[in-house]
Parts: structure tokens; sequence; C-alpha cells
């Protein structure tokens, strides 16, 4: 099967994409360097494949990317794309975008399998420790269910090399955390001591958040926990 990837060389692609040419599939990568060289945001890409994994995306632009990308699937017999929990239900400008993307996705006439997760350990890891910086540490009231990105890909991977299914079972983390215990981990792990603030996100977007509206209470659960990968982070740090 030819597999064409993109966001091959990103977080998530790169454990990805091993698994997918594990099995002897041909797997080629597309981006700006990549097997296949392009800018989805200005280019339409030539290329031939059975399936295409859309793994790439950013804060801006992830919707003309994938109509351009879609404009170039020609012969493809399945699309499978990672949105983000909550796209349809918190107001942020880039979940919006992602759902942008996920109707473009339905409304091309290929076969497609589309799955929403919940933000990545790492990612979690970044936001906790930027807000620890700070002399007073702003703890936004709010729960997350980070996830690994393992898991998200072994179940890419799992969806990549089946039928198309649609919009399956969104994907997140093992456990639920209100954010004051991310960063109270985060703090503990790395042997700082800071006050912390409660804060009150406003808006519909806080409303959103407060209600649950960016977990997966009723989704599938990954097998690798926040407390396992701040302790390997620790220790990759030493």
């Amino acid at each position: 099967m030819k597999i064409l990837v993109t966001g091959g060389t990103g977080n998530l692609g790169k454990q990805v994409v091993p698994r997918l040419r594990a099995p002897g599939n041909d797997v080629v990568v597309l981006s700006r360097h990549g097997d296949i060289a392009c800018d989805l945001l200005t280019e339409v890409p030539q290329f031939e494949a059975d399936v295409v994994v859309h793994l790439a995306g950013g804060q801006k632009g992830d919707d003309v990317a994938t109509r351009n990308l879609l404009a170039g699937c020609e012969g493809v017999r399945h699309f499978v794309y990672i949105s983000v929990i909550g796209a349809d239900a918190v107001p942020l400008t880039w979940l919006r975008t992602k759902l942008a993307c996920e109707e473009a996705i339905a409304a091309s006439g290929i076969p497609f399998t589309i799955l929403r997760a919940a933000q990545f350990h790492d990612l979690t890891l970044t936001m906790v420790r930027g807000l620890a910086k700070l002399p007073i540490v702003p703890v936004p009231g709010l729960r997350l269910q980070p996830v690994d990105v393992r898991d998200v890909a072994a179940r890419i991977v799992e969806l990549t090399l089946g039928a198309p299914a649609g919009r399956v079972a969104d994907l997140a983390g093992p456990a639920v955390y209100e954010m004051r215990q991310l960063v109270r981990d985060y703090l503990t792990t790395a042997g700082k001591r800071r006050l912390t603030l409660p804060l009150r996100l406003p808006g519909k977007a806080g409303q959103a958040y407060r209600g649950g509206q960016n977990l997966a209470l009723a989704g599938d659960r990954g097998t690798h926990t926040w407390e396992e990968f701040l302790a390997a982070d620790a220790m990759l740090a030493r």
C-alpha cells in the first residue's frame, strides 16, 4: 500500500511513519523539505497514493492547507485526519479551523477517517512550564485529559491500515486533571517553589472548558500516564 503522510517529521509524524513502514508499506512524507516538497499553504501537491494521512497542522491556515491537499488527492481511497477534541464545541479560532478541515474532508467525496485527540503530554508540559516561569503562577480553572503521542500514533496507524470509518471515537489520556494538579506535579518534579493564583477563564471559551467540552469522558483512553511522562522527562533532563 502506498501511503502519503503530511507532518511526517513532527512529533506525531515521527511516531507514525516508522509504524506504517514496518509492515512493508511504501510511505512517503510530504512537507516543505520531505520526500515530496510542497508548501500546502500555497500549493496543490502532485502525488499518487492509496491512502493519505494528514498530520500536519499549525495555529493558522490549516483549513487552506487541507483544501489544497484534498485537491491533489486524485485516486486516493482513504483520507485519515487527526483533529482535536472540542473542535465543534470550544469557540477558539484554532479549533474552529480544525472543524473547517473536518467539514472539507467530509464534503470531498473521499472515504475518510477522522480521529479527534486530546492535548498531547508534551504540549501540556510546554504550557505548564511556561506558566511556571512567572514568580506567581496563574492557574486557569479548567480540566485537561492529556494523552501520550505514542497512544495517538498507535491508533492512527490502526485506523490507516483499516477501512474508512468516518469520525471515530475521541482519544484522550487515561485520567482527567485539574490544571492546578498539572502545575503542582510539574513544580514538584522540577524542584521549584512558586505561589499559585487561581484564574477564571472568561467568555464562551471559558464556559466550554469549565463544562468539559475538551474532554473525552466517554471516548477511548490511552495507557501512558501524565505521571510517567513527567518522570521520563525529568530523567532526560538530568
